[in-house]
């Protein structure tokens, strides 16, 4: 394998010697495979697959002139595409390799400054892929794509801007050919069907390794006392209620900064609302895909310098957004999936070697015998 000098040095400048998955991902992406490779959450899997991409681009650039888009890097949220940029802009910086995000919070400008001047590297989302090919000049520059990366790959699958993206795939093909395909997962159960739903009728090697993750979960039932009963009785709320915010508070005292994640937008904003008529000055924010943008980085940043003690979110904060050091994990009623359990704990101790220390709050019988095995299950993993 000839991945170039000056991209290994890079890498092993930052992150010293390549781990499991990037050696077994590598080698397959640096010869032109179609690729899924699935690791957990902090392995290195953005990396396993830009650092061939990134080669591959300069060996093109010598041979040729190249005047459009060559890779496309496609991810379910436009927050995980700000973050990319902020990760990516390093590498291509130090390589000379051209790179812009493109969504729907593009200003026109930015879009006008793409479709005259293309970057070599793209980062957007499944809806604005399909919104290319309506740019009279944008479209030509998709003739020249060779690769084309999609992260979180389980966000997509069992979704319909899953199809959205593979008909939006197919288009491509119609301007620049059959490009390469690469896709990362952290958690997916069915290979061989996730494969086939990214990379359709086409060859496809699977980069897999799951090293040992530990997780550490526990799980609550409401055990109410006369504490919540007070409160209760002051704040106009059910007992349960006042117990979960109680017991939420708790754990965030022991930690420094903590994840909430919610099955809904709407308990995101009740939750929230309810920290804020009880504990007004409590350093807890909210952030969900609704939000406008400057309220979810403020917050995001806010959460990144240590101003936040806790961020209650949906699953616009489970996948790989960059918001610094998360201690634990709490999850507010049942995750009701293993897969978005495992995605969602995971993002405490995000790094292998550290512990993924999480929390269910359970409000009923049912939701906390659910939540039972789930742990059971993720722990197993």
């Amino acid at each position: 394998m000839d991945i170039r000098k000056e991209v290994l040095e890079l890498f092993k400048g930052r992150f010293g010697n390549f781990n499991k998955i990037q050696e077994l991902a590598i080698p397959k992406v640096f010869y032109g495979k179609n690729t899924l490779i699935v690791a957990p959450t902090g392995a290195g899997k953005t990396e396993a697959a830009v650092v061939p991409v990134f080669s591959r681009i300069l060996d093109i650039r010598e041979r040729e002139e190249v005047k459009g888009i060559l890779a496309i890097y496609i991810t379910p949220l436009r927050a995980l595409n700000r973050d990319l940029l902020d990760r990516l802009y390093w590498w291509c910086n130090n390589l000379d390799i051209s790179i812009a995000v493109r969504h729907g919070d593009t200003t026109q400008s930015e879009r006008t400054k793409q479709s005259k001047r293309p970057p070599e590297f793209l980062i957007t989302t499944p809806e604005t892929l399909q919104a290319l090919f309506l740019g009279k000049k944008l479209k030509d520059h998709l003739r020249y794509v060779k690769f084309v990366i999609v992260d979180e790959l389980h966000e997509l699958l069992d979704d319909k801007r899953g199809v959205q993206l593979s008909l939006g795939l197919e288009r491509l093909v119609n301007f620049a050919g059959d490009f390469q395909r690469i896709a990362l997962s952290a958690t997916i159960g069915d290979l061989d069907l996730a494969g086939r739903f990214i990379f359709g009728y086409r060859d496809f090697d699977i980069a897999y390794w799951y090293g040992v993750k530990r997780y550490d979960i526990e799980v609550f039932y409401p055990r109410i006392t006369e504490e919540d009963f007070e409160l209760s009785r002051k704040l106009e709320w059910s007992p349960k209620i006042v117990w979960s915010l109680r017991k939420i508070k708790e754990i965030l005292d022991r930690h420094r900064s903590v994840l909430i994640f919610v099955n809904t937008r709407e308990m995101a904003e009740l939750l929230v609302s309810r920290f804020k008529k009880w504990l007004p000055d409590y350093p807890i924010e909210i952030h969900h895909s609704s939000l406008s943008r400057e309220v979810r980085e403020r917050n995001e940043r806010l959460f990144k310098e240590g101003k936040l003690k806790a961020i209650i979110a949906t699953s616009s904060l489970e996948l790989g957004i960059d918001i610094g050091h998360v201690d634990a994990v709490i999850q507010y009623m049942s995750p009701r999936q293993v897969i978005r359990a495992v995605q969602r704990f995971g993002r405490a101790g995000h790094k292998l070697e550290e512990v993924s220390k999480g929390y269910i709050i359970t409000m009923d019988p049912d939701d906390y015998a659910e939540s039972l095995v789930i742990k059971k299950k993720v722990e197993e993993i």
